[in-house]
């Protein structure tokens, strides 16, 4: 379904427009800032009025500075107004300063070319809430993975490819002019492609704006910390953006000092850092079944952290100095490097797409632009982070570019355990997610049974100790499972299902029933899913046993919808009582196959535990 859902969106009017118009966006932006600073870097003596290496560090700052300044503005305008208009706006403001810039190209007026470049920066500052908040309001939440994995993979491609067309346009006789000519045409196709982009109405039309920058800014900042996973998803984008910054900043001496590479060699390393970054991305659609998995984030953070350690092991010790470009790709010694490489950009694009779509999906409309608003600030934090940390490790320690990258890898490794811990979800759902994709072939059948909102009871029967792991990775929704008291209190249990806000119950002790019903029913109250194994024990012989009356009690308390769900193929796993104890014999088979199939909602009132108990029967038919 990954690769049809994603070509699906390709040719929908109501995503493929906004795609080609960001694409072209990221494209051109990089067409100008690289040909700028690559004419900077070679301009004649004496024509520019300090030096070229001032105003190259000079032209990064005047870039970066606009997301600081005008980023929660443009949060709250975008929250105002209609995303898609904004974003026309935004392009025909771009053919404004691209047609100024050509003449300045032509004029070769280096130092307004570095004002015009403060405003691209102000373009993209306001481009970028309309680009993340837009997205959820023109995709279903089940299309939000596909549609940020393109978008991801469409924004890296499209940097990598400006990036290689600046280095071609700036060795022509007449780069000037073609430059000129290029950033006009390319800003004026991408304010085509704006127009065609579907309305996207305000999400809070009735606010008040003012220009007070200040404010705005630290009153974003502060609505992306009351969702304590919304900001934790920032943080994580954030961290991602200094990593990058931190890799992509050091390739040109890395390929130059380690690896023996010529000019050439930086784009080669470029482009499969980028290229790995964009089958990360589409990857993460197919790994994630096509929903909002959280628990695929950890996976690509310990990616990040392998094969970011990875590239200082297999930096070779020497090499001559100079090697051609085919030299460079065919080297032995270097096919580790690349491998590598091109390995910590898959596992980035796993890592970011989930946190995007993660972030868009639960922050509240009416706020969700302002959220991006301070997600791009801080970004713009964390590069320029990145940069006193780069300055810090090889300048003052003078720690070589591969010991850099080591760095780089145990610290990310640091920072993803805090975030861990600080929203155990994450976690919870990376063991999930490794139970489901590992043990066992799973496959859901009518998953759309479970309603989308509100509070939802699920039934099933209980087969093994894997269950309520299978049941949390199949459910869109997180699910708040009863579980017996005597497994919660095992030392390492009960500190993975206090994170997974389990409700303990002891069937031997009244008040321990009671008071798990009242916490069941305000969760059912609450909104939330909670499942229920009424058998209220593992199966001895693989048949469904007689329902307890506990869920007679809490569907009168709670009139939710109730689910039914059958488990089939887990009966003959070492986690059930086949054969034996669980967990006390040698496994018999691997890579078992699963089925979860879900029943038709049934209403709290008319359910019970004798129809539940048959209906459950009918779902799983012969197979145990």
């Amino acid at each position: 379904m990954s690769g049809k859902s994603q070509s699906r969106l390709l040719t929908q009017r109501r995503f493929l427009p906004y795609f080609l118009t960001q694409a072209f966006g990221a494209f051109n932006d990089n067409v100008y800032k690289n040909v700028l600073l690559i004419l900077i870097a070679f301009a004649p003596a004496g024509t520019l009025p300090v030096s070229s290496d001032l105003i190259i560090n000079l032209a990064a700052g005047l870039f970066i500075l606009p997301f600081f300044l005008f980023s929660a503005s443009a949060g709250v305008l975008t929250d105002k107004y209609d995303k898609a208009t904004i974003m026309r706006i935004v392009k025909m403001a771009e053919i404004v300063i691209m047609s100024l810039a050509a003449i300045a190209f032509i004029s070769e007026q280096y130092m307004i070319l570095l004002v015009l470049l403060f405003l691209m920066g102000t373009q993209s500052a306001f481009f970028g809430p309309a680009k993340y908040a837009l997205l959820p309001q023109h995709l279903q939440k089940e299309e939000l993975v596909s549609g940020n994995a393109l978008v991801e993979t469409g924004t890296f491609l499209a940097i990598l490819m400006g990036t290689l067309l600046a280095g071609v346009i700036a060795n022509q006789a007449g780069a000037t002019y073609i430059a000129a000519v290029s950033v006009v045409a390319f800003a004026i196709i991408g304010y085509f492609c704006s127009r065609w982009i579907p309305s996207a109405k305000p999400s809070n039309p009735d606010m008040v704006f003012t220009w007070r920058p200040i404010y705005h800014t630290r009153h974003t900042l502060a609505i992306a910390r009351k969702d304590k996973t919304v900001f934790q998803c920032v943080l994580g984008i954030s961290w991602f953006w200094f990593l990058g910054a931190c890799y992509l900043t050091q390739f040109p001496n890395f390929a130059k000092l380690h690896l023996g590479g010529s000019a050439a060699a930086v784009s080669i390393l470029l482009t499969l850092f980028s290229v790995g970054i964009a089958i990360g991305s589409l990857l993460c659609d197919k790994l994630s079944g096509h929903r909002i998995e959280p628990g695929i984030v950890p996976l690509g953070s310990l990616g990040i952290t392998v094969f970011g350690a990875g590239l200082m092991f297999a930096t070779p010790d020497t090499l001559p100095d100079s090697l051609s470009v085919m030299e460079f790709i065919t080297h032995p010694e270097l096919i580790s490097v690349f491998v590598n490489l091109t390995l910590l950009g898959v596992s980035g694009g796993i890592f970011i797409v989930p946190l995007y779509a993660m972030m868009q999906h639960r922050a509240l409309e009416q706020e969700r632009a302002q959220i991006i608003a301070a997600n791009n600030i801080w970004n713009a934090i964390f590069m320029v982070a990145s940069a006193i940390f780069a300055i810090l490790c090889l300048s003052v320690l003078t720690f070589s570019i591969p010991e850099f990258f080591l760095i780089l890898a145990v610290l990310n490794l640091l920072v993803m355990a805090y975030i861990y811990t600080q929203t155990p979800d994450f976690f919870w759902r990376f063991l999930v997610w490794l139970v489901s994709h590992t043990m066992y072939r799973v496959k859901h059948q009518d998953l759309a049974n479970i309603p989308a909102k509100g509070g939802v009871l699920i039934v099933a029967n209980h087969v093994s100790y894997m269950d309520a792991l299978l049941l949390a990775g199949a459910c869109p929704r997180p699910i708040r499972f009863l579980m017996d008291q005597d497994i919660y209190n095992i030392p390492f249990i009960k500190t993975f299902c206090k994170a997974c806000k389990v409700i303990p119950i002891d069937a031997t002790d009244r008040r321990s029933v009671m008071k798990a019903f009242i916490e069941v029913n305000k969760r059912l109250e609450d909104g939330d899913v909670v499942c229920v194994f009424p058998e209220g024990r593992l199966t001895h012989d693989g048949e469904i046993g007689p329902f307890m009356r506990g869920i007679d009690l809490i569907t009168k308390r709670s009139p939710v919808p109730v689910v039914p769900v059958a488990l089939q193929g887990l009966w003959g796993s070492i986690f059930s009582r086949e054969g034996g104890r669980a967990l006390l014999k040698l496994p018999k088979r691997f890579w078992s196959k699963v089925n979860i199939i879900v029943g038709t909602p049934v209403a709290g009132e008319d359910a019970s535990s004798t129809n539940l108990r048959e209906t459950i029967l009918a779902l799983r038919g012969e197979r145990r």
